[in-house]
């Protein structure tokens, strides 16, 4: 009898199990609640995983101020003294080119950092799959919210060394949050995808690299868009990243509002992506554990 009943109870425990897994939505209002629910529990795991990438370190959390500082001063040097570039035709600002360049640099930072974390988001982390109750969903919010904070203190070197160099910058500088939206909402949807990608297939951990380094360079990052050829403009259009830059720039640097309908049209884009790297990720995620 002993026997039976253990029999039963774990019978018990296995469909109980599998039938949590079938039960998880797709649904955009299922997300905004699990989100509301976990919010302090995103909020700690950001803490941490901000926290992780310096551990060890002597100087620690410096290091997400230093290396942006570092790397602004690198491209000043190498593009403004050693290559002589302009941005613009006629402009003799030997700090330019640099602020341009940094300003869609910092974004594109941000993408990249998590895409190539994204495939192996999961399977780093185990203990959490195996944990029937836990939110896996927010481990791609964590990663995005986590490399939006370094992303943050990029800005605030850029806002600093152009209010040096130039002085106050443009008002239409307010309005970056809206043109970064839709760059946030496409970062969050490929990395839901990419980490459930990687679970069943480890070597879309090596492809990232390979793809977001493609990627950077038909971005316009070293580049305008106005130097691609007229015959290839449409295609480079297709390319959300470089209109997000674009527009970045423009409210940053340039002093120019938006393209609103552009950029209304990219945030609809952008909820679609997200949509469907949510729902790739929730309808494969009962698997997780069999494969891990």
């Amino acid at each position: 009898m002993g026997s039976d009943a253990t029999e039963r109870h774990r019978r018990l425990i296995h469909y109980g199990y599998q039938g949590l897994m079938e039960t998880f939505s797709a649904s955009p209002k299922e997300l905004a609640r699990s989100v509301k629910r976990q919010r302090n529990l995103i909020s700690q795991m950001v803490i941490r995983e901000i926290a992780s990438r310096y551990r060890g370190s002597a100087l620690g959390m410096v290091w997400s101020l230093i290396i942006p500082i570092l790397m602004l001063a690198i491209y000043t040097f190498v593009f403004s003294y050693i290559f002589k570039a302009r941005w613009r035709v006629g402009t003799d600002s030997k700090t330019e080119f640099a602020l341009v360049l940094f300003a869609g640099l910092m974004l594109f930072n941000m993408f990249a950092d998590c895409i190539n974390r994204a495939p192996t988001q999961i399977v780093t982390n185990v203990n959490f799959v195996k944990k029937v109750v836990f939110p896996l969903e927010i481990l791609s919010i964590v990663t995005v919210v986590a490399s939006m904070f370094q992303m943050l203190i990029s800005l605030v070197v850029w806002l600093v060394f152009y209010v040096a160099v130039l002085g106050a910058p443009p008002m239409t500088a307010l309005l970056l949050p809206l043109v970064v939206l839709p760059l946030v909402l496409i970062t969050l949807g490929v990395t839901w995808f990419l980490a459930a990608l990687g679970v069943y297939l480890r070597d879309v951990a090596q492809i990232t690299g390979i793809l977001t380094t493609t990627l950077m360079f038909l971005t316009p990052i070293f580049f305008p868009a106005s130097a691609v050829p007229q015959t290839l403009q449409i295609l480079f259009l297709l390319n959300p990243l470089a209109v997000i830059v674009e527009q970045a720039r423009d409210v940053l640097i340039w002093g120019k509002l938006p393209d609103f309908p552009m950029l209304g049209g990219l945030v609809v884009i952008s909820l679609l992506i997200a949509w469907f790297g949510y729902a790739c990720f929730q309808k494969t995620r009962r698997g997780f554990s069999d494969v891990l």
